[in-house]
Parts: structure tokens; C-alpha cells; sequence
């Protein structure tokens, strides 16, 4: 069963998302969710609408600690229909508190993140002969920048969101670079005739030291005490 709540708009600009609050397993779990409508283009690595490609809405659900669904992007499709979601779309999860979140905006470029960061480490990890399923604590940014990429620069958009990611994580406090489990999205606009598509997001391209900087601030923001 879900329950609808009118989605609250914690941000303007960009990226207004909302919070909702469902009922699932006899409990209430929130979820942010932007509604971004037409004339998005977004690279992610979620398990639900990831890829590259035009997306039309962002789901961030957070989902009860001890998880083990096998299934997550049917449960998160499941809950994008519940949540009246039509058309393509990007679906996250995550242990965290997604009512806890960070925003951040810099020249234009929004960011949000929620920050679950009780299984964490560094990518370069010694082989431990093994593979197993992190549980979703994990960390998923969400950032929207008001002009057109080129793929080559979206995925360098998701470079610098990682790279600002792990630089707040540090200023922190926190001696790792993240969770196994972490996730991001970057929303670009789709070029229209006669507009700029911008080749570049590496952190000194101007719209990607925006993004750093906005990343930045809202993981910082969203981060709890070591």
C-alpha cells in the first residue's frame, strides 16, 4: 500500500524536489522526488533508467535497513507508478533518511544529495576473493545544470560529481572515498536548434567547477558527524 502526501518544494530553481512519504511493510518511508518534465537529458548509473538518455522524473526512495529484494528496479518502477510517474525516468534507492538531504546551488547548477555512509571504504580495496551485494547504504547525488552536453562532457559531469563527492567526504572527516553502493545523476538540457552544447564539466570548465562546487556543498551538508 502507498500513501500519497502533496510533495512539499524544499528547492526552487532547477531541481524543486518534493517528499513523499509511502507506507510499505507496516512503516512510513519517505522519497524525494523531482518531476522534471521534457527537455532533460540525464546519465546515471542507477539501476532503474540508467544509462544516457532522456528521462523525465528522479526518484530517490529510501527503503528499510536489512533491504534484500533482488528486484530493486521493478520495486522502484512499482513505486514511480504508485507515485503517479509516467514515461522514462531515473530510480535510486537508499538506507539513508532521504528527509535528510543537502542542497546546494552554484552559478545555476543544483545539487542534491543523501548521505547513508555506514558501510563505506575506498574504491582501490585489497581483494578479499569475493563479490557480495552491498547493502543500500549509500550515497545518491542528483544534480541539474541549465544547459546542453555532449555525452563526452555528461560523463565527465559524472567524474567531477564523484570527484566533489569524495573531497566533501574527506573535509568531513570520513578516511574513504564512499560506499559500494553509491549512485549519481546529472541532468543536462537537450540542445535545441542554434543553442551551444557545452564539450566540457571537468572541474575547471566553468559549468563543471559550478557543479563541483554545488556537489560539494550539498554532500557536506547532508554528511552526518564521524
Amino acid at each position: 500500500m502507498t500513501a500519497l502526501v502533496p510533495p512539499p518544494r524544499t528547492a526552487v530553481g532547477l531541481l524543486p524536489v518534493g517528499l513523499r512519504i509511502r507506507v510499505e511493510d507496516g512503516g512510513e518511508l519517505p522519497a524525494l522526488l523531482w518531476g522534471a518534465g521534457p527537455g532533460w537529458r540525464m546519465i546515471s548509473n542507477a539501476v532503474l533508467g540508467g544509462g544516457v538518455g532522456e528521462r523525465a522524473w528522479v526518484l530517490n526512495a529510501q527503503v528499510a535497513h536489512g533491504y534484500r529484494r533482488q528486484d530493486p528496479d521493478r520495486h522502484l518502477a512499482r513505486l514511480a507508478g504508485d507515485f503517479g510517474l509516467r514515461g522514462p525516468g531515473v530510480g535510486l534507492m537508499t538506507a539513508a533518511d532521504v528527509s535528510r538531504n543537502g542542497q546546494a546551488c552554484d552559478g545555476g547548477v543544483e545539487a542534491v544529495a543523501t548521505v547513508g555512509i555506514t558501510v563505506r571504504g575506498w574504491a582501490a580495496a585489497a581483494d578479499e576473493g569475493c563479490v557480495a551485494l552491498a547493502p543500500p547504504g549509500t550515497i545518491n547525488i542528483v544534480a541539474a545544470l541549465p544547459v546542453a552536453l555532449t555525452d563526452a562532457a555528461l560523463v565527465n559531469a559524472v567524474a567531477t560529481a564523484t570527484e566533489a563527492k569524495v573531497q566533501a567526504l574527506i573535509e568531513a572527516g570520513y578516511d574513504c572515498s564512499g560506499t559500494p553502493t553509491d549512485a549519481v545523476c546529472v541532468a543536462a538540457r537537450v540542445p535545441r536548434p542554434g543553442e551551444e552544447v557545452h564539450p566540457f564539466a571537468g572541474p575547471r570548465s566553468r559549468w563543471g567547477a559550478r557543479l563541483a562546487r554545488a556537489v560539494h556543498r550539498a554532500v557536506g551538508t547532508a554528511t552526518p558527524a564521524p
